[in-house]
């Protein structure tokens, strides 16, 4: 259930009232919005009565939450929530564009990625260094040794890091160069990995699983949430249908359907949906339009020489025409794109 405060109600109301939700055994988790401070509680309900809850000084009134996700509802948190990454917010007007390559192949390719993605005001650089793949055989990253290139290329640049943790083994490492911590599709029902960096202190970034339900998406971002890590960003990679034209099938409907059910922030990959580059712009453009908050592209300086995922990164003329063209979706969605170079910030279009 959650337990709405009045507008203005004092810190010692607040407090008292969490101190009887856990009294009464609930975990409580508290959201202090623009206005109000929020209440959930987490626990088993049965045999207590809302009404002697909403009769304590400061209590507006109190809603019982029916979905299954607690935590990642909207009736918990009606206002969007918004994570911030350095001075990058992903969830709010701005759109949030995070680019680099697939993985971390070598000191010069991923400092040549890392001067792409700051040269189109681009803040947040993706690349993987441990990377989970089908066949055993495959590519399979250079661990901290990535790690290290990455983080030493990304400082160059004033960058800040999104790369994928796959073992709750690995959190600790991954977290100590990493900015975001994303989870991948395939781990999106790891709960052992789920709940560790539900304890981590870094943004989380949770990947949809390839044939994962909406409810099955959100329920995972609830073990994160139920871990204490509040900053967890949604991403539609697409899905396995019927359908053999693409790679996946990128659920753009999901979009908008889960920014009515959560309030946490989602954004969109279009690469691993689509599967080819000459796809990805046409797919990351409907996830803006539909109303994602922002994009997971992979780009690559020579992607015919990738070690992993080379069809579908972008080329770096590529990359610069995306930007152009997200100017112009921004613009009739009403979002904002910012360009962030250095110390200074470009707005190609603000609403």
């Amino acid at each position: 259930m959650v337990v709405i405060m009045k507008v203005g109600a004092s810190e010692r109301q607040i407090q008292q009232a969490s101190h009887e939700l856990e009294r009464l055994g609930f975990k409580v988790h508290r959201v202090d919005g623009v206005m109000r401070t929020i209440l959930g509680a987490i626990g088993d309900k049965r045999g207590i009565d809302p009404q002697r809850l909403a009769v304590l000084d400061g209590v507006e009134r109190v809603v019982e939450i029916t979905k299954p996700y607690k935590l990642a509802s909207r009736e918990f948190n009606p206002d969007s929530t918004i994570v911030s990454v350095g001075g990058v917010q992903i969830g709010g007007p701005e759109l949030a564009i995070i680019a680099g390559p697939c993985s971390v192949e070598s000191e010069e390719q991923i400092y040549r990625c890392a001067r792409l993605v700051a040269q189109q005001g681009v803040r947040l650089m993706r690349g993987g260094a441990f990377k989970p793949r089908t066949s055993p055989y495959s590519f399979q990253g250079l661990g901290e040794a990535g790690l290290k290139l990455l983080r030493a290329a990304a400082d160059q640049h004033g960058l800040y890091i999104v790369t994928e943790v796959l073992d709750t083994t690995h959190v600790d490492t991954v977290a100590q160069y990493a900015d975001v911590l994303q989870i991948g599709a395939r781990n999106m029902q790891n709960f052992a990995l789920l709940k560790a960096v539900g304890r981590c202190d870094k943004p989380v970034l949770l990947k949809r699983g390839i044939a994962a339900t909406l409810e099955e998406w959100l329920m995972a971002a609830e073990y994160v949430l139920d871990g204490g890590n509040k900053n967890v960003i949604l991403c539609e990679r697409g899905i396995r249908t019927f359908s053999d034209h693409l790679r996946f099938t990128l659920d753009v409907g999901a979009v908008s359907v889960v920014k009515e059910l959560s309030h946490l922030p989602v954004i969109v990959d279009p690469s691993h949906a689509a599967g080819v580059r000459t796809k990805v712009i046409p797919l990351a453009l409907a996830g803006v339009a539909a109303g994602a908050d922002g994009l997971i592209v992979e780009i690559h300086h020579d992607p015919d020489t990738a070690l992993c995922d080379g069809p579908q990164a972008l080329l770096p003329e590529q990359f610069q025409l995306l930007m152009s063209e997200l100017d112009l979706v921004a613009q009739a969605v009403r979002r904002r794109l910012v360009r962030h170079y250095g110390s200074t910030q470009s707005y190609a279009q603000s609403y």
